[in-house]
């Protein structure tokens, strides 16, 4: 007996989120049948290759998803919240990766080294997929909290500018070449006066030379959204519906891969090697912490892997039961295509045997 290759689509595949998607797909064991690539209108028509083919990106049209088992959204929320029901109502499996439906209580939040489990209860026939910043610890803490019993976190995020798509990329390429070779950087609010408002940029200050402490939108008492995300979507992945959790994202000037400086309090006591072998076997995790050594890991060492790396990891000088440590995540394989294509992965093998 073999088992059926179920069929799939990949809705954004034209996206930054889809390019890496299809080099997942060509990477990975190929467990799919029919690979169909999906765009809007106005990428409709492009050719993109997958598995070492060529395939013409489809409309998103309700028809496309006929015959489709599982369909991977790497699109807008807005986009996903529309066509994600849509797909779901032809029995059609969606691996979202949008914020729509994170937080809805019939949509499984997943992370497979976590949560695997959960992704087989889908009341919607929707599986969410988390955040990128929440993916870059997420990981690492639940391999933590398996043994100690994970109570508090206070993070703070050092998010790279993909995070806000091209734009973010785009306005952090044209400002770091207007302020090369200059001097700035030296006098209070010179390189916001020489940068001026540059014209599509997703931040609310210059992102060279600087740090932005805002990301995602306004959330109420001073919080942003992507804070209050980490917030909840740690909770639920971790089934702790009253975890404290509090969080400061920054944007920094970094093309790809989030960092976070990590507290952690326990349960129990907590043992740094004993928090080290688990991190060193955890699935997805790389322990790199010798920093007397120069090994920690840094985003643009860690760029373009699938794994969370883990270093400067240190018992709280004023708390036994507290860990500090400092881990980095390529937010666009593992913090999001990576992870959607796991979870499609684990659903695909539910497929009955012929």
């Amino acid at each position: 007996m073999t088992a059926r290759r179920p069929s799939l689509a990949v809705v954004g595949a034209t996206g930054v989120i889809g390019g890496v998607m299809l080099q997942i797909l060509s990477q990975h064991a190929d467990v799919w049948g029919e690979v169909k690539l999906i765009a809007s209108p106005r990428s409709a028509g492009r050719k993109l290759v997958v598995r070492g083919e060529e395939s013409e990106v489809l409309e998103l049209t309700e028809d496309v998803f006929d015959d489709v088992d599982v369909a991977l959204f790497l699109v807008p929320d807005a986009v996903s919240a529309q066509w994600a029901p849509i797909a779901a109502a032809k029995g059609t499996v969606v691996v979202d990766d949008s914020a729509a439906f994170r937080l809805d209580p019939d949509v499984p939040l997943v992370v497979p080294e976590i949560n695997p489990h959960a992704a087989r209860i889908r009341p919607r026939g929707i599986v969410a997929s988390p955040n990128c910043t929440t993916l870059s610890l997420i990981v690492a803490v639940g391999a933590l909290h398996a043994e100690f019993g994970v109570r508090e976190l206070v993070v703070s995020s050092y998010q790279a500018v993909s995070g806000a798509g091209r734009d973010g990329v785009a306005a952090l390429r044209e400002q770091l070449s207007m302020v090369a070779g200059t001097e700035l950087g030296t006098q209070p609010g010179d390189v916001r006066r020489a940068l001026g408002d540059v014209e599509g940029s997703p931040f609310a200050a210059p992102v060279a030379l600087n740090v932005v402490p805002w990301a995602g939108t306004e959330a109420g008492d001073g919080w942003s959204s992507e804070e209050l995300a980490i917030r909840e979507e740690c909770r639920k992945v971790l089934d702790l519906p009253s975890l404290r959790v509090a969080a400061t994202c920054v944007y920094v000037p970094v093309i790809a891969t989030h960092s976070m400086s990590v507290h952690a309090r326990f349960e129990n006591e907590i043992a740094v090697d004993r928090a080290h072998e688990i991190l060193a076997t955890a699935p997805g995790v790389v322990l790199y912490d010798s920093p007397a050594a120069g090994d920690f890991p840094t985003p643009s060492d860690v760029v373009g892997t699938d794994p969370t790396w883990v270093g400067r990891v240190r018992r709280s000088l004023d708390d036994p039961r507290g860990l500090e440590l400092f881990v980095c995540g390529d937010n666009l394989r593992k913090g999001a295509a990576l992870n959607v294509a796991q979870i499609a992965e684990s659903v695909a093998a539910e497929f009955p045997r012929v």
